[in-house]
């Protein structure tokens, strides 16, 4: 199944039937509704889906955003906060997000699961690779440093993520909905890439699963931390879906397909039918692009 994720035009819509009627001409489906969705879109998102005009593949949490949020704000509220406050808003808003995506018939919450409280290891091992340095000593001891404190540092921060993934599970389970927890592209957010086993050990099938993104995935390869193609097979038993974008060297994402140095075909054999693929582009991205760029990637990994 492929998607269109409204961050490519959410901004530029006062309603949202128009919006979603824009994603509709594309040629989709379905649509991904993003976390830039704002209350006043609702009318016309609901008028959409219940005339049958789209279908809804996935809610990017927190959608809609909450009241007096008028900007895309997906870590607004983080699962990893040291404040109770926070958390319990999180908590709030995520069940809000699974409340709308159960009207809409989404089957899937995107998730972000938190951070840590690090120095900028990613701005500044990304100064170094626009710095042409990758691979240097400097570059090395660098990814080394950030490893090490991300494994002192890390499990305070996980453990309230992962609490408070507990306290949504059954929630999620309830009203049959699945998460997918997205891989980041910052060193500092969670979970670590290495954590992703033993988390998605933890929290079983189908209610929660691995969502990749393929624009970060990248971006932390270029950074040193993951293989693209091998860290997408590792976990393509629990994979539930793809966020699709291109990315520009250093760090620069959400291009179209074709446009930047993601390797999509040394990804195709992990993408399969069953997958939700939606494509996340930047609302920079003009219609001629995207449509080459939609096609590009289908000739790639297929229709499906």
């Amino acid at each position: 199944m492929y998607s269109f994720s409204t961050c490519w035009n959410s901004a530029r819509h006062t309603d949202g039937r128009a919006m979603l009627r824009e994603i509709r001409e594309l040629g989709f489906d379905y649509a991904e509704l993003s976390h830039g969705i704002r209350l006043s879109l609702l009318p016309g998102i609901f008028e959409a889906v219940n005339a049958g005009e789209i279908r809804i593949s996935t809610v990017h949490n927190f959608c809609p955003l909450p009241v007096g949020i008028d900007k895309p704000s997906p870590n607004l509220y983080e699962f990893s906060s040291d404040r109770d406050r926070d958390r319990q808003l999180a908590v709030k808003h995520t069940l809000n997000t699974l409340d709308f995506a159960r009207r809409v018939g989404a089957p899937l919450v995107v998730l972000h699961f938190g951070s840590m409280d690090l120095k900028d290891y990613t701005g500044k091992l990304t100064e170094l690779l626009g710095r042409g340095e990758k691979g240097s000593p400097k570059f090395l001891k660098l990814v080394a440093e950030a490893s090490a404190a991300r494994e002192a540092k890390k499990k305070k921060f996980y453990d309230r993520s992962r609490d408070t993934l507990r306290e949504l599970y059954g929630e999620a389970k309830a009203r049959g909905l699945k998460f997918g927890i997205e891989i980041r592209e910052a060193v500092e957010e969670l979970p670590v890439e290495s954590d992703f086993k033993t988390l998605l050990e933890e929290f079983p099938a189908p209610t929660v699963g691995y969502w990749h993104d393929v624009g970060h995935a990248q971006i932390k390869a270029d950074l040193g931390f993951i293989d693209h193609a091998k860290f997408l097979a590792e976990r393509a038993d629990r994979l539930a879906g793809f966020h699709i974008h291109d990315v520009k060297f250093p760090a620069r994402d959400h291009f179209p397909p074709g446009g930047g140095d993601v390797d999509f075909a040394a990804l195709q054999p992990s993408v399969k039918p069953e997958h939700i693929k939606v494509f996340e582009l930047s609302p920079k991205v003009p219609l001629d692009s995207v449509q080459r760029s939609v096609a590009h990637l289908k000739r790639i990994w297929g229709e499906e």
